[in-house]
């Protein structure tokens, strides 16, 4: 009767509800997987659910599961970081590198559009005159494979909620 009581009470992941999770992030692509990134027991992804923080598809993935459930699943590329747009592309004359040196073909440098929003672009190109940029997500056009532990689900904290983000493992801190 205790287990039955003790399993009620577990949390399960539900808008506005803290997730505390581990995940191995794949790339896939024609069939093989390539590991992207991950995190771990020691560094989990703590999140407020349900507020847009995270891909809409990988939050209906994860509703309803509570601490201690494991899960695998795969993204398509236009639920995960959408398809590849080829016209995603900007030519950034040379001398804004002036300072910073003109970057090598292949590396990802900040930006930031005239309203303040920061991105990221991969450079494609670099001439004399221009550093030419894919202005796309690095994911772009990729389909994901995600492998989760849920390692904690809680209640969001008033500040939390009012913030609009998770306060770390606690409600409190970055912990």
């Amino acid at each position: 009767m205790d287990r039955i009581l003790h399993n009620l009470n577990k949390m399960i992941i539900q808008p506005n509800s803290v997730v505390a999770l581990t995940y191995k992030l794949h790339t896939v692509n024609d069939g093989s997987k390539e590991f992207v990134e991950e995190a771990d027991q020691a560094n989990p992804l703590v999140f407020l659910s349900g507020v847009g923080m995270m891909l809409p598809k990988f939050e209906e993935n994860i509703q309803g599961l509570k601490k201690g459930d494991k899960i695998d699943f795969e993204l398509q590329a236009a639920d995960a970081y959408g398809d590849l747009d080829e016209s995603a592309v900007a030519q950034l004359p040379a001398d804004m590198f002036k300072e910073s040196g003109i970057p090598p073909v292949g590396e990802i440098i900040p930006l930031q559009d005239n309203q303040g929003n920061q991105f990221r672009a991969r450079v494609t190109e670099v001439s004399p005159e221009a550093v030419v940029v894919d202005l796309n997500h690095p994911m772009a056009g990729q389909n994901l494979h995600f492998d989760i532990e849920v390692l904690d689900v809680r209640e969001a904290t008033a500040d939390e909620l009012a913030h609009g983000h998770a306060h770390g493992a606690d409600g409190h801190s970055g912990h």
